[in-house]
């Protein structure tokens, strides 16, 4: 009885031994598949990275789209808003041109003759330009006192340095010498009670018409000695012949 038992015993043991290499086994065959799965995530995981490189190239192209935008913005604007060249302007724009002066005459201007105490024998000549542009003064006053043929002549050294120039409103002056002497003994002396005032142009002959200016009720006396200051600025100047 003894023998068979311990047959039976070592046939468990050795049926054992089998089982424990058969699982050895097994668990080997089972390592090898799990590093083949470790080696087959590889990919997987590099898709993340794939990911990352998308939401890059995302953001250029959000970049490059805001950067266009603002360019053709601005540039627009400036285009838009650029100023154009103006043309020059021309005398009927221009207040300062010399389309602007006229010349001063019968239609521009009113004349008052008014006699003075000093220099005896002087009267002034007193224009006011009455228009609503500035008008010039060119030379001296060519007086005719009723029937006169000839212009009496201008004292030479009354010229002033410049043309006189009157603003709408303002005026200029002229003396006129009526006769010789403190006596008025000139030759061809008479009494005269109109006086007709003409002017010059900037050319002698365009004047333009003359204006009568009043005299005293009595008239003024007069000679062949009869002269003309220039056209002044001042009443001073204008008696200072």
């Amino acid at each position: 009885m003894a023998a068979p038992t311990r047959s039976r015993v070592r046939l468990l043991t050795a049926a054992a031994t089998v089982a424990l290499a058969a699982l050895s086994l097994t668990a080997c065959n089972n390592g090898d598949g799990v590093r083949d799965e470790g080696a087959s995530q590889h990919p997987s995981n590099s898709v993340p990275a794939d990911g990352d490189n998308g939401k890059d190239a995302n953001a250029g192209s959000t970049t490059g789209s805001g950067t266009g935008t603002g360019t053709s913005s601005g540039t627009g604007s400036t285009a838009t808003t650029k100023p154009k060249p103006q043309p020059a302007s021309t005398g009927k724009n221009n207040p300062t041109a010399s389309t602007a002066r006229v010349t001063c005459n019968g239609s521009t201007v009113k004349v008052a003759a008014q006699s003075v105490s000093r220099p005896i024998n002087h009267m002034l000549l007193t224009v006011t330009n009455t228009g609503s542009k500035r008008c010039d003064l060119y030379g001296y006053p060519a007086v005719r006192f009723g029937e006169a043929q000839a212009v009496p002549p201008v004292i030479d050294d009354s010229q002033p340095q410049a043309v006189v120039s009157l603003s709408p409103g303002r005026s200029a002056y002229a003396g006129v010498a009526l006769s010789g002497g403190d006596d008025g003994g000139g030759s061809n002396g008479r009494t005269e009670n109109t006086l007709e005032v003409f002017f010059q142009g900037r050319n002698t002959n365009d004047g333009g018409p003359g204006a009568k200016a009043a005299l005293p009720a009595k008239g003024v006396y007069i000679d062949d000695s009869l002269k003309v200051t220039y056209w002044q600025q001042s009443m001073s100047d204008a008696l200072s012949w």
